[in-house]
């Protein structure tokens, strides 16, 4: 029996990883609550170095051999298990290589070097200076976002001086969420002089690249080898198209296309030298002039692609991190699941308002009565205001997450609109659209 530490441990990710063929072999253990590392309810998540600290405590004091240490979500999390992994010696990704990844204008920065024209111009912006809005030189309008954040936190679509001074307003107030713990991390990390100078509580302005279609390539690294396993299409909604409406797998993206990218990929994972881990990496393909655009690389897999990788090739890609941390070459399935398309959709509201009715578990039991193969994640209960929801992006309101699957994609958005029926959310608006 292998003993694996997962950080965030939660049922609906415990209930995926008991899919993995030969998982009666593993012995799953929570390494930190969802609530802690993932969806802090008072949105302050705790220092790092504490967490290390506390990891290496727990294993001091556990009762067996730790085999391996995995995660799969977002910071602070594809942090915290690299350098938890590494004080235990156990396998992980280099830390360096890991910052390289995760520091967005650092990862600019070596992207530029060896996929230069995927790259959109962009430059480094300190949010507190008196001179933030002169000091950019981009076009209006551009995009603004922390050097460290996920779900689109703190990024805005700016249009003019007055728009970024306002966002400024918001940034400021609220970067030291993921950009104290960030700093945490980057301590551990060598870095170039000019890289130390830009800091969690730095942002990165870039070129508008958020035009044609969007799709994220899942792989991983293995002694220097890097391996392309999937591509998930990125389908997109709302005023400035910011916010996903559903993740869709198989891409349908043209072969050539998803060929390109995956030699762009590879090229960059090895220029990062990031090796014995998971990454996704998210792409632009407009279709008008044929051009590729980088969005970014991320240092672990996309558990929102999880049941879509079940449905459609037979097993959750949790058994990618899973075989890393073990220290083995990871084995994947291709194309063995039960259904020829999967989606994650999710339900989004772009007012304010208060849930006044979220599905109950007959109500999910009913929906697998015609749907089986349905997952359903609640994000929030009954009586929420969307509002005071945390992590959310700037532009929307996610109240849950519904994964489906099919065998065409007509059949597959049957199925989601049936799914909005039987699951019957309701919501009392009070308030005016997400304001840009």
């Amino acid at each position: 029996m292998k003993n694996v530490f997962v950080v965030g441990l939660e049922p609906f990710g415990h209930e995926l990883l008991r899919t993995i063929r030969g998982s009666e072999e593993y012995r799953f253990l929570e390494l930190f609550t969802y609530e802690e590392v993932v969806r802090p309810p008072d949105a302050q998540y705790p220092s790092l170095d504490r967490l290390v600290e506390a990891a290496c405590q727990r294993f001091a004091a556990f009762n067996g051999q730790v085999h391996g240490i995995m995660g799969y979500w977002d910071f602070p999390t594809s942090a915290l298990a690299p350098l938890v992994a590494t004080r235990m010696g156990l396998p992980g990704p280099g830390l360096s290589a890991l910052a390289r990844c995760e520091h967005k204008y650092w990862s600019r920065i070596e992207q530029q070097k060896i996929v230069p024209d995927c790259v959109p111009r962009f430059q480094a912006v300190d949010p507190f200076s008196d001179d933030a809005v002169a000091s950019i030189d981009l076009a209006y309008p551009f995009w603004i976002k922390p050097v460290k954040a996920h779900s689109s936190f703190l990024g805005f679509h700016i249009d003019s001086p007055a728009n970024l001074r306002a966002r400024l307003e918001t940034i400021r107030a609220q970067i030291g969420l993921m950009g104290e713990p960030f700093n945490e991390f980057l301590a551990h990390v060598d870095m170039p002089a000019d890289i130390q100078a830009v800091n969690g509580y730095h942002c990165i302005a870039e070129e508008l690249v958020s035009s044609g279609h969007q799709c994220t390539l899942e792989g991983y690294a293995w002694q220097g080898e890097v391996e392309i396993y999937g591509i998930v299409d990125s389908m997109r909604t709302g005023r400035h198209d910011s916010c996903f409406s559903r993740y869709q797998y198989p891409s349908v993206l043209p072969a050539p296309v998803q060929a390109r990218m995956e030699a762009a990929s590879r090229k960059l994972v090895h220029h990062l030298e990031y090796d014995d881990a998971a990454f996704n990496i998210e792409f632009f393909w407009n279709p008008d002039d044929d051009r590729l655009h980088l969005l970014e690389i991320n240092a672990r897999i996309s558990r929102s692609h999880s049941p879509l990788f079940l449905m459609v090739d037979g097993a959750t890609n949790q058994k990618i991190p899973l075989d890393l941390a073990l220290g083995r070459r990871p084995a994947f399935p291709r194309r063995a699941g039960a259904y020829r398309v999967a989606a994650k959709f999710m339900v989004r509201y772009f007012n304010d308002g208060v849930l006044t009715r979220v599905p109950t578990d007959a109500d999910i039991d009913r929906l697998k009565e015609t749907c089986p193969e349905a997952w359903v994640r609640r994000l929030a209960a009954p009586g929420t205001r969307l509002g005071d929801l945390n992590l959310q992006d700037s532009y929307s309101y996610e109240a849950a997450e519904i994964f489906l699957g099919a065998n065409a994609e007509k059949d597959l958005l049957n199925k989601y609109h049936h799914a909005l029926e039987v699951l019957d959310f309701q919501v009392c608006h009070a308030g005016p659209e997400v304001s840009t």
